[in-house]
């Protein structure tokens, strides 16, 4: 009798899981951004040498629409107009008018509440590991800006140290 108890507790236990789907995850869908007005765009150009003061800033949409442009004469700063409406993202390249950078350098625009966009070899290579990530979202050019940034583990939190907690930092915090 007790056995007969037992097999029909693990029959009713295995049972009990029957029938019981597991629940589909729900995907996150991103709000889609756009500049509600015209927006003015600016930002400085470097490269690895310093600031670029000659070449020419694009802001076009992904699908290559050209949407403003400015050109960088004795200035490393640019301005451009974006109109309302505009659903981001938003790339803006440079082109070099002369030998100073042999490279076209990109930055994207993935937040509308952001007018300050510089252009460097930094941007360049988070836009182009967002884009290998699949996408310019502002998930993938998070992700791709994190995984950028080099620092090594030790730095980044206390768990790291090696020695005398107390002297840390200047001692206890």
């Amino acid at each position: 009798m007790k056995s007969s108890r037992i097999a029909w507790l693990v029959i009713a236990v295995l049972l009990s899981g029957c029938g019981k789907e597991a629940k589909p995850q729900k995907v996150q869908k991103q709000a889609v951004q756009k500049y509600e007005k015209t927006v003015t765009l600016q930002g400085s150009v470097s490269n690895n040498t310093g600031l670029v003061k000659s070449g020419k800033i694009e802001a076009r949409l992904p699908s290559g629409e050209l949407l403003a442009e400015a050109v960088l004469e004795n200035s490393a700063r640019y301005q451009l107009q974006i109109p309302a409406g505009t659903v981001l993202p938003l790339i803006l390249s440079f082109s070099p008018t002369d030998n100073q950078s042999a490279d076209k350098l990109i930055s994207v625009v993935v937040q509308a509440d952001i007018n300050r966009y510089d252009i460097s070899p930094l941007t360049n290579a988070i836009a182009q590991q967002a884009k290998a990530l699949g996408g310019y979202t502002l998930r993938n050019m998070t992700q791709a800006a994190e995984d950028g940034v080099h620092v090594p583990d030790a730095n980044k939190t206390s768990a790291g140290f090696r020695g005398d907690p107390t002297k840390q930092y200047g001692g206890w915090h």
